[in-house]
């Protein structure tokens, strides 16, 4: 496994203790919601005391170990989601920056009421002063026009990726494993290479496999020994592109209809949007195609045969 990658097997609330204060670039976690969800053991079922206790000791050594600039964006339910929130912004003092609405077409099914089809993400910062790489998140302009930056623009905070559904090859034998994508934007945006990454409810190790593949350093904190190993088994693996993409990031400017203009964006586009996520470039370039069917597609398909 990749040096710059750690797993830790143990209670996070122990493990914290050993991290050096100020020492952490980003925490990005998916902590249990209490809902009695099977982990393999008993930290789904607390008392609503007892859980909230938890949640004040973690998110009370997360802030402590992350840097002046560091932020957090965490997973979490409605039912605790609001206790959540003060517990970070009154009880310690964080910044609340963006509460994300991560959104998605299948889910849990119901008859009696409208069924859940999103999670919730909060994401606060320990000072006014954060990373923060909008160009390394931007998405596709829906029209060219001289005056957008074509780099792309800001993906706002209504996030739609697909589960990672049961038939998926990276799909792990985890109850809420959730897309790689959805951390790879959260950890390209609020790291920079070679920053250190926290994950202190670790699972099926999402979070250091992004790490793994854009070159930041990454730690994982896991109760469960079972999880530990499926981690240390995906992080082996060859990298293939991640599991799951925002599907803006295919789409192809209206009105781009300088041809010279038209191929170096096309170029660009691939390095900008799907750098991670080759097995989406055909496609792409299909769409450049019907939407443009002049010689530019056949020119970037000869051009890309390297990159691809």
């Amino acid at each position: 496994m990749d040096k710059s990658i750690e797993i830790l097997q143990g209670n996070c609330l122990d493990l914290l203790k050993n991290i050096k204060s100020g020492s952490v670039d980003l925490i990005v976690t998916d902590p249990p919601y209490n809902l009695s969800k099977d982990y393999g053991n008993d930290s789904d079922k607390r008392t609503r005391d007892e859980y909230l206790s938890f949640s004040r000791q973690w998110l009370t050594q997360s802030k402590r170990v992350l840097k002046p600039t560091g932020t957090i964006y965490l997973f979490m339910g409605v039912r605790f989601i609001s206790c959540i929130y003060e517990i970070l912004e009154q009880d310690l003092g964080m910044m609340f920056n963006s509460w994300i609405t991560w959104t998605y077409t299948q889910g849990i099914g119901k008859t009696r009421g409208f069924s859940p089809r999103h999670d919730d993400i909060l994401m606060f910062t320990k000072s006014k002063d954060f990373v923060f790489n909008l160009d390394s998140v931007r998405i596709p302009q829906k029209y060219y026009r001289s005056v957008n930056n074509m780099r792309g623009a800001n993906p706002g905070n209504v996030w739609e990726f697909s589960h990672v559904h049961y038939c998926q090859a990276n799909r792990q034998n985890h109850p809420t494993q959730k897309p790689e994508a959805l951390f790879e934007r959260m950890i390209l945006a609020s790291t920079n290479k070679g920053d250190l990454v926290l994950d202190p409810f670790c699972g099926s190790g999402t979070a250091l496999r992004v790490c793994q593949q854009t070159d930041r350093r990454g730690i994982g904190m896991e109760i469960t020994p079972e999880y530990v190993q499926l981690t240390q088994e995906r992080l082996s693996r060859p990298f293939i592109g991640f599991d799951s993409i925002d599907e803006r990031m295919t789409r192809i400017p209206s009105d781009l209809n300088d041809e010279n203009i038209r191929e170096e964006y096309v170029l660009n586009h691939i390095e900008w949007f799907l750098k991670n996520h080759p097995a989406e470039v055909n496609g792409f370039l299909k769409k450049v195609q019907e939407k443009y069917p002049k010689r530019t597609a056949q020119l970037l398909f000869e051009q890309l045969e390297m990159l691809v």
